[in-house]
């Protein structure tokens, strides 16, 4: 993901990373730790204010690895 211009909201900062998280959802994704909910982070460089943009859920690979890594 790239951030072509980025201003923090909270220090005003101009630079920023980015990358990724992945989290179980409820009911049966918790039980089995299936980690289906995928968010976009843009964190800035400066104070660490995070904000995250959900994205589409992983796919039935991704799923399956977690069931066996678990």
């Amino acid at each position: 993901m790239m951030v072509d211009t980025f201003e923090c909201v909270k220090c005003g900062g101009s630079e920023a990373n980015t990358g990724e998280i992945r989290t179980t959802g409820s009911g049966f994704s918790r039980f089995m730790n299936l980690q289906n909910q995928k968010y976009a982070t843009v964190s800035c460089a400066d104070c660490g204010f995070t904000e995250l943009y959900k994205r589409s859920g992983g796919g039935a690979l991704g799923n399956v690895f977690d069931i066996l890594s678990n």
